[in-house]
């Protein structure tokens, strides 16, 4: 586990004009504008300047400074962020705040709204009402109707297969669509993922429904602080009935054109014609967790959107340490008040209070019995981090995963 940055090295967050002219940038944008209900080619000139006046700027944000690699040319995504997933430090950015159709990159926020809420054992008989509305031509994973599922596996083909049927089933234990949505929304304005709006829980295509780069990474990075979150998304292949369904996030499972990327550990993929291709991944090297956010590549190339995210991995790894952040991932609202943090419950491992320290549990197990051993999980890399809340956490700015990722090695 490395060592926490003194809080010194935070304070670079806050003295940007210093920064700003080793910076690659664009005139400085404030407000967010109401979201459209279609992309335009160009970013808007006003963008929300949450976490940063920087990430406000259309363009790319980056501190350019001897050391630090340079970023790859052949990015091509309309939208991407590169962040510390510990201390919430965003060390590159591109047009981070820009609103846009998210795909199934919100089953996300799907998820962690809704999964701490049903015990994986729970069985639910499908009624021919729970799949109304799943969209034409939707990602699926075969949910029958009058069959009896398990909400291990239901989560199972949401995180694998991208389920929007699965999807549906469990908006409909949860009270609705309408229900979920709504407290998806709420969970949204809680984790500050103030770019989103929800339409549909699944990502599919609607009118209005719109997301960020920064947003999804917001709540990834929530959601990875649940250990049934970060066990469902880090599954390469498992049973679903008869069959065997394997994940649809390529860096995770690989590709004829895409290698597993070293040190992945998920999260969630997504690809609908409107939004394009969206992807969030979380990955570690030596001890550095990392997320990145791509959204949209222009260039159409087979697997583009893992590719590019690939490329935005290396250069993060590479430029850990050495390149001053732009900006930082803002704590939820309960956080920053000094409350408890979000996923501290059962389906979260163990929960630590401000100064206190846990346990050190065994590694954890992959998803379940439905989990393929020759999968990537997320293992205890030597113990709980402590969860600053408070006074210290306000201070320091991090809001640190419970524990670290692993890579099992893979037979």
């Amino acid at each position: 586990m490395p060592a926490p940055k003194p809080a010194g090295r935070r304070s670079l967050l806050v003295t940007s004009a210093a920064l700003l002219s080793l910076s690659v940038t664009a005139p400085t944008a404030l407000a967010a504008p109401t979201p459209s209900t279609s992309p335009s080619a160009t970013p808007p000139a006003q963008m929300s300047t949450l976490g940063g006046a920087r990430l406000g700027m259309p363009g790319t944000q980056v501190n350019l400074a001897p050391g630090v690699p340079v970023l790859p040319k052949d990015v091509t995504a309309r939208s991407w962020i590169v962040s510390d997933a510990e201390s919430g430090e965003v060390l590159a950015a591109h047009n981070a705040h820009w609103r846009l159709p998210p795909a199934s990159t919100l089953k996300m926020l799907f998820a962690d709204t809704v999964l701490p809420r049903f015990p994986k054992g729970t069985r639910h008989k499908v009624a021919a009402s729970d799949l109304k509305g799943v969209g034409v031509g939707s990602s699926v994973v075969g949910i029958k109707e009058g069959s009896s599922y398990s909400v291990h596996d239901l989560w199972l083909g949401v995180f694998l297969r991208s389920g929007n049927d699965a999807v549906h089933v469990l908006a409909a234990m949860n009270g609705g669509i309408e229900q979920t949505v709504q407290d998806m929304q709420d969970h949204a304005e809680e984790l500050q993922a103030l770019d989103t709006t929800v339409v549909s829980p699944d990502g599919y295509d609607a009118p209005g429904q719109v997301s960020s780069a920064y947003d999804l990474t917001l709540i990834a990075r929530s959601g990875l602080q649940k250990k049934d979150f970060r066990d469902y998304c880090s599954t390469v292949s498992a049973k679903f009935g008869s069959t065997e369904i394997r994940n649809t996030n390529r860096l995770l499972s690989g590709d004829s054109d895409v290698p597993v990327y070293r040190g992945i550990a998920g999260v969630k993929n997504g690809n609908t014609t409107h939004a394009g291709a969206t992807f969030t991944g979380v990955a570690e090297r030596n001890g550095k967790v990392l997320l990145v956010t791509v959204m949209n590549p222009e260039k159409r190339e087979h697997n583009e959107v893992y590719k590019e995210t690939a490329k935005l991995f290396d250069w993060g790894f590479q430029a850990a340490g050495k390149v001053n952040p732009v900006g930082e991932l803002v704590p939820p609202k309960s956080a920053a008040a000094g409350g408890a943090q979000p996923g501290a419950s059962a389906s979260a491992g163990q929960a630590v209070g401000a100064g206190g320290s846990g346990a050190k549990p065994a590694a954890s197990a992959s998803a379940g019995s439905g989990s393929s051993g020759a999968g990537i999980a997320l293992a205890v890399a030597g113990g709980l981090l402590v969860l600053l809340g408070g006074a210290a956490f306000l201070v320091n700015r991090r809001w640190p995963l419970p524990d670290l990722m692993r890579r099992r090695t893979r037979p």
